[in-house]
Parts: structure tokens; sequence; C-alpha cells
């Protein structure tokens, strides 16, 4: 097994490369191949940023179970759009701030966000409106007019089937369509009426709004139907997502709705990556200085890291915000500080008069109950945060997860085969290489024979 860990580290090594500089990686979700991508967020790209204040009827405070569903659906709606990783949190007792990084179709979130989705099946009277080949008193109303708030629809979108909506293109006409599916209630409502009132209008109203209103051609019985009209692409989704994720409990008021630069962003992230570069470059001097041979070693496994864990951070795909970056800076000390605890367990073999290649072994050994100690402790509290946490913080969190399994692997497995290849090496059997005495310092000669390493031959 021990001979195969070379050609692992290796395979991996070498498949966390193309993902970092292939551009077209390829990534599966699901069914739908997609490509690794390296994702920002509102704070380092630039969006949009939109905060909303639920109202309810009475003017008295939403509970805090409403401005959960009100943020739950808001959040489903947005993540419809294919805006990658939105933020959605509530602020207060009645406030929900949207944060779209990337996002630039700014009037058409507004609307898909700030619709309280009330969808009505609502029956045209023939007296008044006539019937597909006669007409009434009265016009049907076209998309986007309203409706006589007097007529009483038949029933509410609560009878929707989220499962059966989905968008489509009427095979006839080749008119962009919604398909939907009612419930059992919704269905027999909708038999029992379609049965009796073939060729009159019946329309599908949105907020008040006519959607479509089309005619009865014949009795539908089987829950199942389509809404049909001159949608463009964008309102055929913005229906589809109103149906499919229902209607918000409480009106939504627009406080602010702005675009945020990517501008600002880029500032941010050049000085936190500068920063970081800072911050590692200290950790290598140090361990250069410090440990010498195994410093070099630690370095090496710790750009491996590096690599490794943008490499995942591409394929999961992981949002990187400033919270993001700090996770991974705070996962690179504790990759070193496992690196420490090896190190200096095996300094403490060596002065016991170990050889170095027996040191090396017990310093990765006695050094390793400590560092699942310490580790699994961080994992506890990264999940803490990841599962009670709000979206920043989960961000925060998930990087630091990753970060910490990834160290566990560098610093155990990668650093502790690279240095068993450099101990067996002549030009790495010197006391100063180890930061020891020489004196202190016991190596295997060319034929097997224990010396130290200051003996004369």
């Amino acid at each position: 097994m021990r001979r195969l860990v070379p050609f692992l580290i290796v395979a991996v090594g070498l498949l966390a490369l193309a993902v970092d500089f292939m551009p077209s990686f390829p990534r599966f979700i699901g069914s739908t191949p997609e490509f690794a991508e390296t994702r920002l967020g509102l704070d380092l790209q630039g969006g949009l940023q939109g905060e909303y204040q639920a109202v309810t009827p009475d003017g008295s405070t939403p509970t805090k179970e409403t401005m959960e569903t009100v943020r739950t659906i808001v959040e489903n709606r947005v993540n419809a759009t294919g805006v990658a990783e939105p933020i959605v949190q509530t602020v207060g007792s009645d406030r929900i701030v949207v944060d779209l990084p990337g996002a630039t179709e700014q009037q058409e979130i507004r609307q898909l966000i700030g619709a309280t989705g009330r969808l009505d099946f609502v029956p045209l009277p023939a007296e008044v409106y006539g019937t597909g080949s006669a007409p009434g008193t009265k016009a049907v109303p076209g998309p986007g007019e309203a409706i006589d708030p007097t007529l009483p629809p038949l029933f509410g979108g609560e009878e929707i089937d989220p499962s059966g909506v989905a968008p489509g293109v009427d095979s006839s006409t080749g008119e962009r369509v919604v398909q939907f599916k009612l419930r059992s209630n919704g269905a027999q409502l909708f038999g029992d009426y379609s049965s009796t009132h073939v060729g009159e209008f019946f329309a599908i109203v949105l907020d008040g709004k006519v959607v479509s209103a089309p005619v009865i051609r014949q009795a539908i019985t089987d829950g199942s139907g389509q809404i049909s009209g001159s949608f463009t692409t964008a309102e055929q989704q913005t229906l589809v997502t109103t149906l499919k994720y229902g209607a918000l409990p409480l009106a939504l008021k627009e406080l602010s709705f702005n675009s945020i630069s990517a501008t600002l962003g880029a500032e941010f992230l050049a000085a936190s990556i500068l920063a970081g570069l800072i911050g590692i470059g200290l950790v290598f001097l140090f361990m250069l200085i410090h440990y010498r041979l195994p410093g070099v070693v630690a370095c090496l496994a710790l750009i491996y890291y590096a690599i490794v864990v943008l490499a995942i951070f591409r394929l999961i795909p992981v949002t990187l915000t400033l919270a993001g970056l700090a996770g991974f800076t705070l996962s690179v000390g504790m990759a070193v500080d496992a690196n420490i605890l090896i190190f200096e367990r095996t300094k403490e073999e060596l002065r016991s008069g170990k050889t170095v290649n027996s040191a090396v072994e017990a310093g990765f050994n006695r050094a390793w109950n400590s560092i699942l100690d310490s580790n699994v402790s961080s994992l506890i509290t990264a999940g803490i945060l990841y599962f009670f946490g709000s979206s920043i913080i989960r961000g925060f969190a998930l990087v630091l997860v990753v970060g910490v399994l990834v160290s566990m692997f560098t610093a155990v497995t990668v650093s502790r085969t690279i240095l068993r290849w450099v101990v067996r090496q002549p030009w790495a059997r010197r006391a100063s290489l180890y930061g020891v005495n020489e004196d202190e310092f016991v190596t295997i000669g060319p034929r097997g024979r224990v010396r130290e390493a200051g003996a004369r031959v």
C-alpha cells in the first residue's frame, strides 16, 4: 500500500493542476455537464443588492416563522434565475436583503423578487365577455391588464402541483407555453367547470393582472393544462418560477436596489491576495529558517495544498468572499501547525539517539494524535457554523472545512512521503539540515552501519 501512495499524490496533483488551469475542465451536476469555474462573491465580483420590507395587512410585525418562509421563497426564486450563490438573509424583524453576485438583469430580477405571486384562475362570464365564436359586451382583458376585482376565482395558486410546472412550446402554434398540473381538489373543480363551459374564456391572473385568457377548447378532466401567450423567454421563466415556488405570504416593499461596482471588489481582492501572500511568505520564511530541510518539505506540501484546495473550490464550486479567503488563510495556518508538531517531535526523537529515518517515522506517528484532535475540534466548530450560521458565515465555514481536510492529507501524507525519500539521500545526512547539533545526530551509513554524523570514518 505504501508504494501506491506516491502515485496517488502525483495523480491528485496532476488532476488538481488540470482543474486549476484548464478553463473548460468538465464537472457534472446530476446529468448536466458544466465547466469548473472560480466563483467570486458580491464583495469581490460586484453585482446587485436589494433590500425589502415585509408588510403585513394590519401593519403588525411579521413573525419569525413568516419571515423565514418569505426568505426561503425569495431564495428559491433568485436561484431559478441562474445567479451563482445568491445570498438571501433576514435583517431585523421585517427586512430581507438579497445579494446577487455577477447579476446584471436588474429589472427582471426586481419584478421576480417583489411580486407576491398571487395566482388565480378566474372564469370570465360568457354573457359579459362572450365566447370564442361570439364577442361579448366587454373585451377580454389582454396580458398585463387588470382583471375585474368583483369576479370570483374558481381556485387559487395553492392548487398548483409544483412538480408539474415546466416551460414548453405549443407544437401546433409555436407559442411558448407554461405547463401546469393541479392537485386533486383543483383538478376536480377545473374538470367540472370546463366540462360545462367549453368555448368560454378563462383568465389566469397573477397579482391582479391577466397573464393569459385562453378559450376552453375542451374539457380538462385530468388536472393537466398549459398557459399560452406571447411570452418572452424571461416572462416564461418568471411565470414558471412563480408557480413553482409559490406565493409570498406577505407583500414586499422595495427599500433599495443597487448595482454594486466590481471595481471596489477588485480592490478588495487585490489587497486580500497581497496580504495573504505576505502572510504565507512569512510562514515559508519561518519554516525554512527554523526547520531547514523539513521546512523546505513543508513549503512544498503547502504549495501542493493550495493547488488541491483551489481545484476543489472550482469543482464544487465554492463562492469565494472576503470571509472565505479568511477561512482559506486560517486553514493554511492550521496546515503549518500540523507540520510544526511533526517536526518538533522529530527533533526530540533525534536528540534521544534515534537515526534520522526512525526519528522521522516516530515524529509523524506520535504527532498524529495531536493533529487529529486539533483538526476534529476545528471541523466540529466549522460544522456548527455551517449548519446554524448565516449565508456569509456558511461560506467561511465551508472553506474552512475543505481546508482542514486537505491540510490533514498534505501534512501527514504528502510531507511524510517527500521526507521519507529525502532522508534516504546521501546529501541529506547532515545535522545542520535538521536544526540539531552534530553530537545529537545519528544517521545510517551507506552500508547500513549506524554512525554519528560528526564522527570520523
